[in-house]
């Protein structure tokens, strides 16, 4: 099995194997996906990593509020996305 977590407040600057690097120390990454916005393409300071179990857990416990680029990240499981409204 494997849990999808949500990683807030990333630097700018981060990439995909920045945060590889940092989650791999702690298990298996499956897969990232960074958000980015979709008229100017930039970075919106946060993502979505998908681990093994055992893996993601130790990486909430250990990463949560930690520094990472400068910036204190949010890490948690990540929650199914609400339906919002189309206007």
């Amino acid at each position: 099995m494997s849990k999808k977590l949500y990683v807030g407040n990333l630097p700018w600057s981060a990439t995909e194997d920045d945060l590889r690097a940092a989650f791999e120390a702690y298990g298996e990454v499956i897969s990232i996906n960074l958000i980015e916005d979709r008229e100017t393409g930039r970075p919106r300071g946060f993502g979505f990593v998908e681990m093994d179990d055992a893996g993601a857990l130790e990486v909430i416990d250990n990463m949560d509020g930690k520094d990472f680029g400068g910036r204190n990240l949010k890490v948690n499981e990540a929650k199914p996305r609400e339906e919002r409204p189309r206007w």
